[in-house]
């Protein structure tokens, strides 16, 4: 019976023991679980913040396009303005070599006009000694028609005589 006893109390020690241990397993258990628990919700939470960021990502791509595509328009918004001044550029100077053409066209112009009335003034002039010499010269050749004709009467009545 002391045999009996004694495997009696080492079973118990045993069944005591493994009671024990197998609370110590549940508490484990429970803590592992707890803890996967724990893990799942912050899987899910990453999970979310992944989806997030690769929303967030996609806009930014998305920004990113749109702004090199806004950066490569405005260059070429920029080499067209850059184009654009110079054309203008070219037409100021082309401008200002035409208005200096004219003004250099108009001061021949005037210079030819002031050569136009000093040469109209003579011809006038001209005109005027031309008629007076016109004048003189029908005078003169009256006088001679009358001489011509005096000689001639004269001539007849040498004649005549």
């Amino acid at each position: 019976m002391d045999r009996i006893k004694e495997r009696l109390t080492s079973l118990r020690a045993e069944a005591d023991a493994a009671t024990e241990r197998a609370e110590i397993a549940e508490k484990k258990v429970k803590d592992l679980e707890q803890t996967l628990l724990q893990k799942d919700h912050e899987i899910s939470s990453l999970g979310i913040q992944l989806s997030r960021s690769q929303e967030e990502l996609e806009k930014a791509e998305a920004k990113v396009t749109e702004t090199k595509g806004a950066a490569d328009e405005s260059e070429r918004d920029k080499k067209t303005s850059e184009s654009l001044t110079r054309k203008v550029q070219l037409l100021e100077e082309e401008l200002d070599t035409a208005e200096k053409n004219m003004k250099e066209t108009v001061e021949k112009l005037r210079q030819v006009d002031v050569k136009a009335e000093h040469f109209e003034r003579q011809v006038t002039h001209a005109e005027q000694e031309r008629d007076q010499w016109e004048g003189k010269y029908e005078e003169m050749l009256a006088k001679y028609q009358q001489s011509q004709k005096e000689l001639t009467e004269l001539v007849t009545s040498m004649d005549n005589l």
